[in-house]
């Protein structure tokens, strides 16, 4: 299954758009905008917060540390391949010495979070870590610990929350059975129930 040709024009448009972004104060920082990767029909879309230097460098979603984990994650966790899900970010620019992206960029670039939904249309949506799930689901109360592992609506598209990778190497000590780590295994074995009922 392949884009039509309008909605392919449309993505392109829509990326050089990101390329050339200059709504917020990160375009000044930036080596490049990291727009995403993945197959454009995928049924799950996985989205992060911001990039951080190693993908600020390549221009690609999570490929340091973090992108390591998650890919371990999905592949030996749920038995999900990276390459079978799109992968992204809420902010497509890297915040200085990786903080969270503030709440104007997270607005600047909202626009092109959206366009790119509206073009994947996905089935599931899985935000990792609080700032993505918030950037998602604005106006929830309740941080990621509350959220993550919940089926939550959103104009009919289901969203997951999980625990964002970075916050499991901060937390990696901790091996406890409620831990974060033992928590995330629990929730990408629901994730992959869940995409193998799409199918």
């Amino acid at each position: 299954m392949t884009m039509s040709i309008d909605i392919e024009s449309a993505w392109q448009e829509l990326r050089e758009r990101v390329r050339k972004c200059t709504k917020c104060g990160l375009c000044e920082t930036r080596h490049n905008t990291v727009f995403g990767e993945g197959p454009v029909n995928s049924r799950c879309v996985i989205i992060g917060e911001a990039p951080g230097e190693d993908e600020d460098l390549s221009g690609r979603p999570f490929v340091g540390r973090a992108g390591q984990l998650l890919t371990n994650i999905l592949e030996k966790g749920g038995g999900i391949p990276r390459d079978s899900v799109y992968i992204m970010n809420v902010v497509k620019c890297r915040p200085p010495k990786n903080r969270n992206p503030k709440i104007d960029e997270i607005r600047a670039c909202n626009e092109h979070l959206e366009a790119q939904l509206a073009l994947l249309h996905p089935d599931i949506i899985v935000p990792m870590g609080n700032v993505a799930t918030q950037a998602l689901l604005a106006g929830s109360s309740g941080g990621i610990s509350s959220m993550r592992g919940k089926w939550i609506d959103r104009r009919g598209v289901k969203i997951f929350p999980m625990f964002h990778p970075s916050f499991l190497l901060r937390t990696e000590h901790n091996k406890s059975e409620n831990g974060p780590k033992y928590l995330t295994w629990q929730d990408v074995q629901e994730l992959k129930a869940a995409l193998d009922k799409l199918q």
